[in-house]
């Protein structure tokens, strides 16, 4: 559906539409007017008049995601549109904000956020270029090192003398943009442009290299932390992490697979965990946490318990949870906050079905997000979970692929999901009986594609005219075989492949070696 647009954006849209007459025009412009101009350009990918516009931004800030998001002239909300064109147009001109010649007191830009931008699966712009997380920390970084050559051959500029923007961003790190990145964070201090780092995220990154850059982001400041996948990031390392780094503002951390491995765990270790749980509940802002494949059995109300703030998102899917960890997460005082709970990889209906009800049943007045994955959730359990969900009433995303349901099954389950009122997304198995008979789960990936595709096409209309014949049609449904879209994973998957691919064959020499040996 179209989304009305005041008779000023029409206006604004006529003018930039022809760029070279935009251009010429922006002298005489009313400055409360650039912020409709920046949203029309964006819409209508106009790069060289979205340049100009932020070369020439009248306002003491410049808040990407505030100005795509809804406004009155146009509430059509562009800042999921990560379009190359418009956002290298933004960052040019922001470099060339501080290079141009007009009067330092007309100057007035000190903060520049970057932050808004949300990166999606579906790009509706014309270009369909994207700019990602990666490439806009490579961008970015490439761009203040260029500016500093550029004022080493400006000495005394009176123009430039004095600007101080700080540049508020997400950064995404890995080995391959990690020298200019560094390059960049080291020379902050002479750089006009100061990258501030909101949310920092880590993969496929040598451990001594992101102690390094991290020091250099400045931890205070940081909000959100991720260290994921190619990251070999272990207990005793986190615990170094924390003893050495501060981080009083963190509101979200996320842990690569295999942080914290009980199985092995020495007396030695047992403090160590003690020592990173203590060291978490100093972090009073911490509300999110993600720890997905860690083996956590026994262990999670000692990892938690310190925290001093609830949590409202927890993962930790795949961490061989015992039924007494699930008692504790049921009885704590993180449970009645949750809006984002993942027990993917958990035998939820032998093992704890009964403590599984109860935590559903203290986070239901918030839940909003419900992962489910590869739980061994089979038809004789639908009624147990349909009594789990009830009273989810503000639930807006269930996922629970992998599970050994049939298509009956699922019908059933859906004639109930209709019944939830914010629901918005599901993402549904394949049903058992598209599979060849006496396939075993969870299924290995060789497997997970050999099904009757025609069958599951057909399963699929049916629950979606469910879904229409109760006027639900605003629920998104999907069947992601590979799992949930990430478009930071997306964006960097050339470079993991690459490294897995490189790390296969090491392992492969090695092997080989130990044989001649």
């Amino acid at each position: 559906r179209a989304t009305m647009k005041s008779l000023r954006f029409l206006s604004a849209e006529a003018l930039v539409s022809n760029a070279e007459l935009a251009r010429k025009s922006l002298g005489s412009v009313a400055h409360n007017l650039f912020p409709l101009l920046f949203k029309a350009s964006y819409l209508l990918e106009q790069g060289e008049v979205i340049h100009d516009l932020v070369e020439n931004w009248p306002f003491v800030d410049f808040n990407v995601g505030k100005l795509l998001g809804i406004t009155v002239d146009y509430q059509e909300d562009l800042s999921h549109r990560t379009c190359s064109v418009c956002l290298e147009s933004c960052l040019t001109g922001l470099r060339d904000y501080v290079l141009n010649h007009s009067s330092p007191y007309l100057k007035r830009l000190k903060v520049v956020d970057l932050t808004g931008i949300k990166d999606v699966e579906v790009q509706v712009c014309e270009c369909k270029k994207t700019m990602g997380r990666w490439a806009r920390t490579q961008l970015l970084s490439k761009l203040c090192l260029e500016l500093l050559v550029d004022l080493q051959q400006r000495q005394c500029d009176p123009g430039i003398t004095g600007i101080s923007i700080d540049v508020r961003i997400d950064l995404f790190v890995t080995e391959r943009n990690y020298e200019l990145v560094m390059q960049a964070l080291l020379k902050k201090c002479y750089c006009p442009l100061k990258i501030c780092c909101v949310a920092f995220r880590s993969d496929n990154l040598a451990l001594q290299k992101f102690f390094y850059i991290i020091k250099l982001i400045d931890p205070s400041s940081l909000r959100k932390l991720e260290v994921v996948h190619n990251v070999r990031l272990e207990m005793e390392h986190l615990e170094m992490l924390f003893n050495s780094i501060h981080f009083p503002l963190l509101m979200s951390l996320t842990l690569p697979a295999r942080t914290f491995n009980v199985q092995r765990f020495t007396a030695t270790d047992e403090q160590m965990l003690t020592n990173i749980g203590e060291k978490m509940g100093e972090m009073t802002q911490l509300t999110e946490l993600s720890m997905s494949f860690s083996i956590l059995t026994g262990r999670i109300q000692k990892l938690l318990s310190p925290l001093k703030t609830p949590l409202k998102m927890l993962d930790v899917s795949n961490c061989s949870l015992n039924h007494a960890d699930m008692a504790y997460l049921a009885n704590s005082f993180h449970a009645s906050h949750l809006e984002a709970l993942d027990l993917s990889g958990h035998n939820i209906p032998d093992l704890y079905p009964s403590i599984f009800f109860k935590l559903l049943s203290h986070s239901s007045p918030v839940l909003r997000s419900l992962t489910l994955e590869d739980c061994n959730i089979q038809d004789t359990h639908v009624n147990m979970l349909i009594v789990s969900l009830s009273p989810c009433h503000k639930l807006q995303e269930f996922r629970f692929i992998g599970n050994p349901l049939s298509s009956q099954a699922l019908k059933y389950l859906f004639t109930f999901l209709c019944e939830l009122p914010m629901l918005k997304n599901v993402e549904f198995p394949v049903p058992k009986d598209c599979y060849p008979t006496g396939i075993a789960y969870p299924i290995d990936d060789a497997s997970l594609c050999r099904f009757d595709h025609q069958k599951y096409e057909s399963v699929a209309e049916e629950l979606n005219l469910i879904l229409l014949q109760a006027n639900r049609e605003d629920v998104k449904t999907s069947t992601p075989l590979f799992g949930s879209y990430d478009a930071a994973v997306q964006e960097t998957k050339n470079e993991l492949g690459a490294y897995l691919i490189n790390s296969f064959k090491e392992t492969l020499e090695k092997f080989t070696s130990s044989l001649n040996q």
